[in-house]
């Protein structure tokens, strides 16, 4: 397609909405415990019914596993347990049958260190891979500097082999890349180029604000009590990030009719208007965090209430100060305005449940509390983003034993936590409100079959993470069944969108503000 009409045609995605897939927790097709490709499939109809334009899905790319996908070994496979190829292949085709569009998590920040360029560039200093990553030399048996790392722990792990340490920001399995290697970024322009000539229609990039880092790694600034320094200034909206991304533009997302929206932890209203300014040529949207942020939220991770120290009653969130959040609102939508795009989401797979956390999901409350977190974000200029689940009101999981959690970051924090001497209760306090795996229990589908219908209720096998108990009250055949349901609800501020180009693309004003 020529460049121009592709320019002519590319506001597609402002009209749109989009519903994100965790596919390990879909719909298991095959009675093994994981969501699968063809559980995609299987429930197109479902996400066609409900109205929405395109599917985001979390990665399903040959990957170790150790961060549910985002360990990326191969990006030319399938991870084995979501299926093959031609399972791919067919669910796109379905896809498109039902004129649904499909973008792909793009983790390029990290690879797995399976990865075969790790495997190399550990081989040796002069291996031709060894630049591919981060290495430096320690100090007197000490990493480069004392960065934390986002999941926990140092950010540095040493390699006996060659006698250097490896930056990793957030896991030692996910070594980071080194963007300052233009090898390594033609690399990456490939993989994009070989998905999209696949037939996707664009990428979400997993931290993709992550990618420049300053030279030399200068040590961060500490907290009292805590235990690691905060890298964050030297790797987060780093020097070359824009020279980075209007190359990957220049080299790639020009030539395609496609969108894209770059996860962004630490970006705030100038950064935003700075990657999403179309005149600029890099990115179509972001996902900020500040909104999310405003009760200490998941941008507070675990690791870093540990690296600072925090402990006692410091550890419990903020209560929701529903002022601060509508000026967040109002500065997003009023900086962005004319100049940008928003993206728009209370959910993703690594947020709690929005119903519990800004909502109420008691049995009294959970139907109307959801559906006026819905208008509330629907309502604003951006494309707005559903997460699995939201649409009938999926509430946060209170798992009674830390065995039964699966998240790396979860429990990396346990026992960071168990180390910094916070009891049992004081641990499941903040696990219950912060866990990702909030986000990642089973899709409820039946509350008459065991799992909710995850997985082949004839078949005894446990899925990968428990379903939430109240699957029974709580899911898909319910709602349908309901007309007065949140789901119908959903379907139609959907709608609303579609003929009320207003919603999408008017003016923003707020009324009493205070």
């Amino acid at each position: 397609m020529a460049t121009d009409n592709i320019a002519q045609s590319k506001l597609w995605w402002q009209d749109s909405v989009v519903y994100q897939i965790y596919p390990r927790s879909f719909l298991d097709s095959n009675g093994d415990g994981i969501g699968d490709l063809n559980g995609i499939t299987m429930k197109l109809d479902y996400l066609k019914k409900l109205g929405v334009d395109i599917l985001w899905l979390s990665p399903i790319y040959d990957s170790p596993n150790y961060d549910n996908g985002y360990d990326i070994r191969d990006y030319f496979q399938i991870m084995t347990e979501f299926g093959t190829m031609e399972d791919f292949d067919r669910m796109l085709e379905e896809m498109k049958r039902y004129r649904l569009k499909l973008i792909m998590d793009l983790v390029v920040n990290h690879t797995s260190d399976e990865h075969p360029w790790f495997v190399e560039s550990k081989k040796s200093k002069n291996n031709p891979y060894r630049d591919f990553y981060h290495w430096a030399p320690g100090t007197d048996g000490k990493p480069p500097n004392q960065w934390g790392a986002a999941f926990g722990g140092s950010a540095w792990t040493y390699d006996i082999i060659t006698g250097e340490y490896f930056l990793h920001t957030f896991t030692p399995k996910q070594p980071d890349l080194n963007w300052e290697n233009p090898i390594v970024r033609e690399e990456v322009y490939k993989i994009m180029r070989w998905w999209l000539n696949k037939g996707v229609d664009g990428f979400r990039m997993d931290v993709i604000n992550f990618i420049s880092k300053v030279p030399h790694y200068p040590e961060g600034n500490t907290y009292e009590g805590g235990a690691y320094s905060d890298g964050r200034p030297y790797f987060v909206n780093g020097p070359r990030l824009h020279e980075y991304l209007q190359e990957m533009h220049e080299k790639v997302l020009r030539h395609y009719n496609i969108v894209t929206v770059g996860e962004c932890p630490g970006a705030h209203i100038h950064e935003a208007e700075l990657i999403t300014n179309p005149s600029r040529k890099e990115l179509d949207m972001i996902f900020t965090f500040e909104h999310m942020d405003i009760d200490g939220g998941r941008q507070e991770t675990f690791a870093s209430l540990v690296h600072r120290g925090n402990c006692e009653n410091k550890w419990a969130p903020k209560l929701l100060d529903l002022r601060e959040l509508k000026h967040h609102f109002t500065m997003w939508q009023k900086g962005l305005f004319g100049k940008g795009w928003n993206s728009l989401y209370w959910n993703n797979h690594d947020q709690p449940r929005i119903v519990s956390r800004w909502g109420n999901d008691s049995s009294q409350y959970r139907v109307v509390s959801a559906k006026m977190l819905g208008t509330c974000l629907h309502f604003l200029c951006g494309t707005p983003y559903i997460y699995q689940g939201e649409e009938i009101g999926m509430t946060n999981v209170r798992f009674t034993s830390l065995a039964e959690y699966r998240d790396i970051e979860t429990t990396n924090f346990h026992r960071d936590a168990i180390q910094s001497g916070l009891s049992l209760e004081e641990i499941m306090a903040v696990t219950f409100v912060k866990s990702r795996d909030n986000a990642r229990t089973p899709m409820q589908w039946s509350g008459s079959l065991t799992h909710g219908g995850f997985t082949n209720d004839a078949i005894n096998v446990k899925p990968w993470i428990e379903v939430n108990p109240n699957y029974k009250e709580i899911n898909v055949e319910a709602a349908l069944n309901d007309s007065n349901s949140i789901f119908y609800y959903y379907q139609k501020l959907i709608q609303l969108r579609k003929v009320m180009p207003i919603i999408v693309r008017g003016n923003y004003d707020i009324l009493h503000e205070d």
